[in-house]
């Protein structure tokens, strides 16, 4: 367990106790015997593994999608676990190693999202073009991020979409799209062409592009927020679960870090399963899924809509 950090009384990360580190460690997952691990015993788990000892013991074509946030190429500190940068070739070597076999956990019909930032998204579309067809690449606004006196600042990151089957694979837009504030009302015979009046003003729904700008990243007073140096927000991963896994689906994450895609999946009634190999991380995320019990909320998304960045509505 990470030593306790002093915080403003307003802090709302997620921490731990002694006691909570101990109860939510025992209610994760670790599949020690080396035998083939069934659908059932997966459903709605968190699984404390490293991933290379234990992919090739899951179930084959189990998820109806796939989330991977992997490590960028970038030296980073995990909790004690350090990944070093390397060059573009070893990185993708290193994708290599275990993408075809998360690959083989996805259903015929199933979608997959692969995360990276501009410096690895070379990697990320070939080792996506080797295993699967690419649909689209999705590009991310960051607003937080450290300024460079020498080279632009890094405000974006990539999610790269992929399916087994370009013919046959669940999407389903209706369910991601945006409310945005209208500027310039147009009317026809007086009455709002493709928006509303409300009492907070005028709106229209837009569908999705590829790029997206209304994401906030996690931060001290959102209380989705931990410690996890990478997290990614809820709202983010909202609208991959809703676009791309019907209700009642599986969700597999296998990167999944402090949680955040099994929270979302639970909190939109999906079914999920996520590997991590840091035990404090573990206990994030369960503490965080006992959360989502009684709170199913996500910071941007109201009324079944996704809300621009800063609006009124916020959760």
């Amino acid at each position: 367990m990470t030593e306790k950090k002093e915080r403003a009384g307003r802090n709302r990360t997620i921490t731990l106790t002694e006691e909570e580190y101990s109860f939510f460690s025992n209610r994760v997952s670790t599949f020690k015997e080396k035998n083939r691990i069934a659908p059932d015993e997966i459903i709605n788990t968190t699984i404390h593994h490293n991933l290379f000892d234990v992919m090739d013991r899951l179930p084959k074509q189990f998820a109806d999608l796939i989330i991977i946030d992997p490590p960028y190429n970038l030296t980073k500190n995990f909790n004690g676990f350090t990944f070093k940068s390397s060059s573009e070739n070893q990185y993708l070597d290193y994708l290599r190693s275990w993408f075809p076999a998360i690959v083989s956990l996805l259903k015929p019909n199933g979608s997959l999202y692969l995360c990276g930032d501009w410096k690895c998204t070379s990697a990320l579309q070939h080792v996506m073009e080797e295993n699967l067809t690419v649909l689209n690449r999705i590009t991310w606004q960051r607003e937080k991020g450290r300024g460079a006196l020498s080279n632009w600042k890094n405000g974006m990151e990539d999610i790269w979409f992929g399916v087994k089957d370009a013919k046959n694979y669940y999407f389903n837009v209706e369910t991601v799209k945006q409310k945005r504030k209208v500027l310039a009302p147009y009317r026809e015979n007086g009455k709002p062409k493709d928006w509303e009046e409300t009492s907070d003003g005028n709106f229209r729904l837009t569908y999705p592009s590829n790029f997206w700008d209304d994401i906030s990243v996690p931060y001290w007073s959102m209380p989705e927020n931990t410690d996890h140096p990478t997290q990614k927000p809820e709202k983010l991963i909202a609208k991959l679960i809703l676009a791309s896994c019907p209700e009642g689906g599986i969700v597999f994450d296998p990167f999944l870090g402090s949680g955040t895609t099994s929270v979302v999946a639970k909190k939109l009634g999906r079914k999920f399963c996520g590997i991590e190999m840091n035990l404090e991380y573990c206990c994030w995320a369960e503490k965080r899924l006992q959360m989502a019990e009684s709170d199913n909320s996500i910071q941007g998304y109201t009324d079944g809509v996704f809300w621009e960045r800063n609006s009124k509505k916020k959760s």
